[in-house]
């Protein structure tokens, strides 16, 4: 392939993944509403036949789920080149999560070339991307971050991708739930380069670590960048982190949903939101590349908390 078949290749398959994210998402929440559902119909089914035993009449109901909870896609433009699309949900399970896609081009801002490999010689750049973050309802539910792109620098000489993906418990930290997504990154990460797991990990306990407070953002996971060597080959790990996530993080959602919480590990919850928001804010990496290269500030920012509060 050249150049722009392997633009338009990753372009269509974060968009594809985007698709098959949302859908899932979707599927949670619909499942979430029918087993409400089901619960309040089993109790109106026992109080009727708790009144049918002395009225003569019997009572049935069916399970139903009351309406169903759907991403609000918003498209956006750039005025310097590209554009992207923000999804946004609210619902029961997902208290705010955003599945954003773009594709940008354009020229680097000056004071921000030094801080892009190539950039000083050539401040033409090219990104697509995905970009998620999922706020739960529940803090037993965790938090998880995703994101995956593929960066061109001037006229093609630098061209790799990024990514990767970490869980934040925020109200209860389930080390079971951590072992699991760790797991399956890691057999991710084997199956194209059994050095990847170990050396990826340590890039994402190192970069999220919130310096001002001496503390891990979350549980960590794996992050990665400037992979360049082999555009197949990275192309197709790429993939697959998006496709791990993909199996791994909606399976722990199913597990936790419906477990009970309080009101100290909702507490708890809005505190870590807290910290997540000063590290998105004072230190991550995306937020500034979106910022810098003239990005919907709204898709940018759609990573902080809804509601989040400081001790």
């Amino acid at each position: 392939m050249d150049l722009e078949q392997k633009k338009s290749a990753a372009q269509s398959w974060f968009r594809e993944l985007r698709d098959a994210i949302c859908a899932e998402f979707e599927r949670i929440e619909d499942e979430y509403a029918a087993s409400e559902a089901g619960v309040r119909s089993a109790s109106a089914r026992a109080a009727s036949v708790s009144e049918a035993r002395g009225s003569g009449s019997g009572g049935t109901g069916a399970p139903r789920a009351e309406g169903t909870t759907k991403f609000a896609r918003s498209p956006w433009e750039r005025a310097e080149g590209g554009g992207g699309e923000m999804s946004l949900m609210k619902g029961r399970v997902f208290e705010k999560v955003g599945v954003n896609i773009s594709t940008v081009h354009g020229e680097f801002s000056e004071p921000f070339r030094k801080e892009i490999p190539g950039a000083t010689d050539d401040p033409r750049f090219w990104a697509s991307g995905i970009s998620l973050v999922a706020h739960m309802v529940s803090p037993r539910v965790p938090a998880v971050h995703m994101n995956t792109r593929m960066i061109v620098v001037g006229d093609g000489k630098k061209v790799w991708f990024g990514g990767g993906a970490d869980l934040n418990p925020t109200g209860v930290a389930n080390e079971a739930d951590n072992a699991a997504f760790h797991q399956a990154l890691r057999a991710a990460c084997d199956a194209t380069d059994v050095s990847y797991f170990e050396k990826f990990k340590k890039w994402c306990d190192d970069y999220f670590w919130i310096r001002h407070r001496n503390e891990p953002r979350g549980a960590g996971g794996i992050f990665y960048d400037y992979l360049e060597t082999d555009w197949d080959k990275n192309f197709a790990f790429t993939q697959s982190v998006g496709r791990t996530f993909l199996d791994s993080y909606p399976a722990i959602v199913r597990r936790r949903m419906n477990e009970k919480w309080s009101e100290a590990e909702r507490t708890r919850q809005l505190e870590k939101r807290g910290r997540y928001a000063e590290f998105n804010l004072l230190y991550d990496r995306g937020t500034r590349f979106g910022l810098m290269t003239g990005g919907n500030p709204e898709a940018i920012l759609m990573s902080l908390p809804p509601v989040a509060c400081w001790p």
